[in-house]
């Protein structure tokens, strides 16, 4: 799994020109799937994100998670995360899982980050033709992927 996570403002998702969720201060996290993740990667990635500490404290520096903020979440399925740029100028997204596989483990990795989070988190719809709006804050943009825990 390569998940991008931006420290927000605040963000959305629109979808047919309605907003499907919103967010003020936390994470939107952009997340690519491909047929070799599995539950590890989910439980993994999840704590990963829910306890980075990437929020300022009281004197101003990243020292606070997601979860020591209170800050709430998106969760977008990006399937371009996984494009392969090596050869042409045409990306290749062979990697990314297809629907039946991703569909599933992006519902799993949604219910592991509600659990840790302890509380609901605002989604996309897969497949969908999404707008995301968001307010990078800081910026801060962190890129994540599970096969090489970086």
């Amino acid at each position: 799994m390569r998940a991008i996570i931006q420290r927000v403002s605040r963000a959305s998702v629109t979808v047919d020109g309605k907003i499907i969720s919103e967010i003020q201060k936390g994470l939107l996290i952009l997340l690519g799937i491909e047929d070799a993740d599995g539950q590890e990667d989910i439980e993994w990635l999840s704590r990963k994100i829910t306890n980075l500490r990437i929020f300022n404290d009281a004197n101003g520096v990243m020292n606070e998670s997601l979860i020591d903020v209170n800050g709430d979440a998106i969760v977008v399925s990006q399937f371009t995360l996984h494009a392969a740029t090596k050869k042409g100028n045409r990306p290749s997204y062979i990697k990314a899982s297809k629907p039946d596989v991703a569909i599933p483990l992006y519902e799993k990795f949604i219910a592991q980050i509600e659990l840790d989070l302890g509380k609901k988190v605002g989604t996309g719809i897969f497949g969908a033709d999404m707008k995301v709006d968001l307010l990078n804050d800081g910026p801060v943009t962190i890129a994540i992927d599970t096969k090489s825990k970086e």
